[in-house]
């Protein structure tokens, strides 16, 4: 803790002119490559939390790991409107299931404003920064990117007629999870679980702007569907689960099960169903960029009618033009205690017991879809309600969806070729509804991360961070890591 202190100190009080910065936007019209290795040394059980975590659950939880990670990504333009690529992404890891694994595999093409892409590729699609935010209670950087197709607008595309104004993004996607015989190895013999899940996720967000920015204000909305349907279920007898076209249709529009579905799917919807309304507001300046947003997250029909208000991720953004120091900060408060309440029943004497009754929502986890919203036992949405991966007692999903935390993030510039990020979290747990903690949990995790990439050693990129975890739920870890990264173009296509 001694080093971190003073490597704290020393980022709060060093300030130079921001010149380094890091573009992930690959052109259209060349082939290039990605070599990457990684490695981390931790006192204590895991990796520390901010190490590990919204990385696209590359890093392993197990303390005192590295990875070697090697891509290659072809862009080619085919025209003045049409575009297509494909990527490959391989990562050889330790300690972990299966050392070598594939992360990107995909093909994609494009026209215009439309892309399609199969396979599985790392599309970070959220309204929160990816590198401060906390992580989007949906659909975040936290877990591996699963295979799927998927029809989408990369970014935000005016309305005709609109004069760029009115805005839209949106996306359809249909994927499937393949981490069944990771779930085999962890012997849940004991509790069913539902292998070879299938998946849907859609979104549609509007946005209003002033292309010509004579007008400060800027405002978003938008709503995420995502469901877990489908797969086979390990409970003896009950097997394959309805999958067919007219049961997608089911899924899209989050209708009950037919006759072949269960009676719980027969009775509610077919299928695990969780979402988002996203609200976000900005004032823009030619200094400074202001920002303030809300998540609200959805688990069932009282979220949507929104009976768990109190619920979601709030938080307010800056980022500073020309500053000599910082370049962006967020923070952010969330909170997942309502659920829609303490209680859950359909029929009831509305005289005697006032209220809904929709209650017990249980965040990322559902009675049929046991292993609840994870993939590779890393949660998909936000990395603070605590992944299964950390279940000590081997259970399946999500232990502590109740939760109460804050977050900052900042980062900017130590010199032209220095850049740094700061990230700090405290949470409380309660657990779950059903199964609540006897005695509140309380974890305060932070990291400091420095990046440096010298004039002279062109898509050479290094990178030095630690971090440390105080808690019931993470446990106490320090840890270090150290990262090599090199791109580059193989080949430029004209």
């Amino acid at each position: 803790m001694r080093y971190f202190k003073y490597t704290l100190l020393f980022v709060l009080i060093s300030g130079m002119k921001p010149c380094l910065s890091q573009n992930n936007n690959r052109s259209y019209g060349s082939t290039d490559f990605s070599i990457e290795a990684f490695g981390s040394a931790t006192k204590g059980d895991y990796t520390p939390f901010w190490i590990a975590g919204n990385r696209y659950g590359t890093v392993p939880l197990d303390a005192g790991n590295g990875y070697l990670r090697v891509g290659t990504f072809h862009n080619r333009q085919a025209g003045k409107n049409i575009r297509w690529g494909a990527g490959l992404d391989v990562v050889a890891s330790t300690p972990r299931y299966r050392h070598a694994y594939v992360q990107q595999l995909y093909v994609e093409a494009g026209y215009k404003w439309f892309n399609v892409t199969v396979g599985s590729k790392e599309n970070y699609t959220s309204l929160w920064d990816k590198n401060l935010s906390s992580g989007d209670m949906v659909f975040s950087a936290n877990a591996r990117p699963m295979p799927e197709i998927n029809i989408y607008t990369p970014q935000f595309t005016p309305f005709p007629g609109s004069n760029g104004v009115l805005q839209f993004r949106g996306n359809f996607a249909a994927g499937r999870s393949f981490d069944t015989d990771y779930l085999k190895q962890l012997k849940y013999e004991n509790q069913p679980y539902i292998e070879n899940v299938l998946w849907h996720h859609k979104s549609l967000h509007l946005r209003l702007l002033d292309p010509r920015n004579n007008f400060p204000l800027t405002a978003t909305i938008g709503v995420r569907h995502h469901a877990q349907w489908g797969g086979v279920s390990t409970i003896p007898g009950e097997g394959v689960q309805p999958h067919s076209i007219k049961d997608f249709i089911r899924i899209i529009m989050g209708r009950s099960g037919g006759s072949d579905a269960s009676m719980m799917a027969q009775v509610n919807v077919l299928g695990n169903h969780y979402g988002s309304y996203d609200l976000k507001l900005g004032y823009l300046t030619p200094r400074f960029d202001v920002h303030i947003y809300k998540q609200h997250f959805f688990d069932d029909m009282s979220g949507i009618e929104l009976f768990n208000l109190p619920d979601g991720l709030y938080g307010i953004q800056v980022d500073i033009s020309g500053s000599p120091f910082i370049n962006k900060a967020v923070f952010e408060y969330i909170y997942t205690k309502n659920q829609s309440g303490p209680a859950h029943y359909i029929l009831y004497d509305h005289s005697v017991y006032p209220g809904y009754g929709g209650g017990r929502d249980e965040y990322y986890n559902n009675e049929e879809y046991t292993t609840g919203v994870s993939y590779f036992n890393r949660s998909i949405g936000s990395p603070l309600i605590t992944s299964p991966e950390y279940n000590r007692d081997g259970r399946i999903g999500f232990k502590n969806n109740r939760i109460l935390a804050w977050h900052l993030g900042v980062d900017g510039y130590l010199s032209r070729q220095v850049a740094y990020r700061i990230l700090v979290t405290n949470s409380e747990g309660w657990g779950t509804a059903n199964r609540p903690f006897l005695k509140k949990t309380s974890d305060f995790t932070c990291a400091v991360k420095l990046s440096y990439c010298h004039p002279r050693l062109e898509g050479w990129l290094f990178s030095g961070e630690i971090a440390a975890d105080r808690g019931s739920v993470y446990g106490n870890n320090s840890g270090a890591a150290l990262s090599v990264r090199k791109t580059g173009v193989i080949k430029i296509w004209k």
